[in-house]
Formats: C-alpha cells, sequence, structure tokens
C-alpha cells in the first residue's frame, strides 16, 4: 500500500465548510474514479490554516497515475482556496490498523 501526503495552508479568510464542501463534492468522487485509490483522511488545524490530506493507494503506480492525470485537475479546483503551492510526499504503508496492512519484510 502506498500513500500520498499533501499538505496546504488556506488562504486567509477561507473557512472549514468550503473546503470540506469541495471535498465532497468535487475531489472525493474524482479519486473514488481512480484505479488503485482505497481511502482519503483529511485533517484541518484548529485555526483553519493548514491541510494534511492523506490518500492511500493499492500501489505506487496507481498513485503515479493520479498524480499525472488528474491531481493537477484538483490543483486547479483548489487555487481559490490555497495559499502557495501544496507539498506532496509519497510514502510507502508500513502499518495500518485500518487496512490491516504489514510492512513486508
Amino acid at each position: 500500500m502506498y500513500a500520498r501526503h499533501v499538505s496546504l495552508n488556506l488562504k486567509s479568510g477561507q473557512r472549514r465548510e468550503e473546503l470540506t464542501q469541495m471535498f465532497d463534492r468535487e475531489i472525493l468522487p474524482l479519486l473514488q474514479k481512480q484505479n488503485g485509490f482505497t481511502d482519503e483522511i483529511t485533517f484541518i488545524s484548529p485555526d483553519n490554516r493548514q491541510v494534511i490530506a492523506i490518500s492511500l493507494w493499492e500501489t505506487k503506480e496507481s498513485a503515479d497515475v493520479y498524480s499525472r492525470e488528474t491531481y493537477p485537475q484538483i490543483l486547479q479546483n483548489l487555487a481559490r482556496l490555497v495559499d502557495g503551492t501544496p507539498e506532496v510526499r509519497g510514502y510507502e504503508v508500513a502499518i495500518s490498523t485500518f487496512h490491516k496492512t504489514a510492512a513486508t519484510r
């Protein structure tokens, strides 16, 4: 399993509700159509300024296809809410109790 970790800063004055509505209406439907997508969890700081979004994928290759083909559209959708460029990192999932995943040794 593979995870994409996206961190971003919301523009001043943007509300949590705007971001969550965008995720529900625009971003999650796109993610759910992607081959290999398994889950999304998004965190918003108490001051509504910082966001961390973690998407889980069956394979790194599935996440890479999404990064090339669909993520640019999501960045365009987020542009009115985001200050600066989101930072994206990738990780191999070592342990997940939710998905009952263990690291390959």
